[in-house]
C-alpha cells in the first residue's frame, strides 16, 4: 500500500502543478526536494509572483520514523513507528476576486498495531463570496462523493463546516467543502475503497477550482478590495497556526518548517476592529461566514 500511495500521490502532484502553471501562464513551480532527519522526505513545489498566483505550494511528502508520545496518546496507539504520506496544496492568488484554495489528501500507518487510514479534503476561501460559484464548487465535490457513497457529501460537508471554523472569530474560514479523517481506523470500511475515494478527491481539485479561477482572474479590483483580501488572509493565517492539525503534526514530528509554513501568504493584514460597511460586499461575505449555508 505504501508504494501504491506514493505513486498515486506523486502523479496527482504532477498533474495539478501542470494545470496550475497553464492557468497562471507566467510563473512556474520550483521543486525543492528534501530529506527528513529520522526517515523519508518530500518534494515541495512553490509558485511565486505569477500572473495569477502571488504564492502557492503543491507539496508531496512520505515520511516515517519514531511516533512522538503525544501523537501515540492521541491515537491511543501502542505503536512506536509511523508512516505518513500526503499531498498538501494552498494557493494565494494575486487578485482578491480569485479565491484561496486548500486541498490535502493523506495516508497514515502505524505498523506496530496494524492500523492505517486515509484522510483529506478540499475547501475554498473566497475573499468575496459569489453564490453561484460557491454552489458550482460544492456540486463538483458532491458529484465526486456520490460516485463512492451517497452519504459522503452531506457527512463530509458538515465535517468541513465544523473543522474549518475559527472559534475565536465565530466564523468559518471560507465556504467550506469536504473534510474527512481516519476513514478506515477502527471500522469495517475497506482500506482499498478509501484509497480509490482519496485518489478521486485529488483528481477533483482542478475540476473544482479552474473554472472559478479562470472566470475571475482578469476581473478589475480596487485598492480597498485588495486591502480586504489582506485582512481575509489574516484570518487564514490565524486558522492555520491555531487550529490546523496538519501544521501541528508537522511541528510535533520535527517536520521541515519551510514546507509546513508554505500555507502562509506572502502578505497579510491585521487592522484594528474592522467593521464592514452596511450593505457592502464585505458585509455580505461576513454574513455568509457567520452562518451555515447548504450550497447544494
Amino acid at each position: 500500500m505504501r508504494d501504491r500511495v506514493v505513486a498515486a500521490f506523486t502523479g496527482i502532484q504532477d498533474a495539478i502543478c501542470k494545470g496550475l502553471e497553464e492557468l497562471d501562464g507566467s510563473a512556474r513551480f520550483v521543486s525543492d526536494q528534501w530529506e527528513r532527519p529520522g526517515g523519508g522526505g518530500g518534494d515541495t513545489r512553490v509558485i511565486q509572483n505569477g500572473a495569477v498566483f502571488e504564492k502557492g505550494g503543491v507539496n508531496f511528502s512520505a515520511v516515517h520514523g519514531e511516533l512522538p508520545e503525544a501523537i501515540a496518546r492521541e491515537f491511543k496507539s501502542s505503536s512506536t513507528q509511523f508512516f505518513a504520506s500526503g499531498v498538501s496544496i494552498v494557493l494565494h492568488p494575486q487578485s482578491p476576486m480569485v479565491p484561496i484554495i486548500h486541498m490535502n489528501i493523506r495516508y497514515f500507518e502505524m505498523p506496530g498495531d496494524g492500523r492505517a487510514w486515509f484522510g483529506g479534503g478540499i475547501d475554498l476561501t473566497p475573499i468575496y463570496v459569489d453564490h453561484a460559484q460557491a454552489t458550482g464548487f460544492h456540486q463538483t465535490l458532491k458529484a465526486t462523493c456520490d460516485r463512492h457513497h451517497t452519504d459522503y457529501y452531506a457527512k463530509f460537508k458538515n465535517w468541513a463546516d465544523e473543522y474549518f471554523y475559527i472559534k475565536h472569530r465565530k466564523e468559518t474560514r471560507g465556504i467550506g467543502g469536504i473534510f474527512f479523517d481516519r476513514l478506515s481506523d477502527g471500522n469495517s470500511l475497506p482500506l482499498e475503497a478509501q484509497f480509490e475515494f482519496v485518489k478521486d478527491v485529488g483528481n477533483t481539485f482542478l475540476k473544482a477550482y479552474l473554472p472559478i479561477a479562470t472566470a475571475n482572474k482578469d476581473l478589475p479590483f480596487t485598492e480597498a478590495e485588495k486591502n480586504w483580501q489582506l485582512l481575509r488572509r489574516g484570518r487564514y493565517v490565524e486558522f492555520n497556526l491555531v487550529y490546523d492539525r496538519g501544521t501541528h503534526f508537522g511541528l510535533q514530528t520535527d517536520g521541515r518548517i519551510e514546507s509546513i509554513l508554505m500555507s502562509l501568504p506572502t502578505l497579510a493584514s491585521w487592522q484594528y476592529n474592522i467593521i464592514p460597511e452596511a450593505g457592502s460586499r464585505e458585509e455580505e461575505t461576513i454574513n455568509y461566514l457567520k452562518g451555515k449555508t447548504e450550497w447544494v
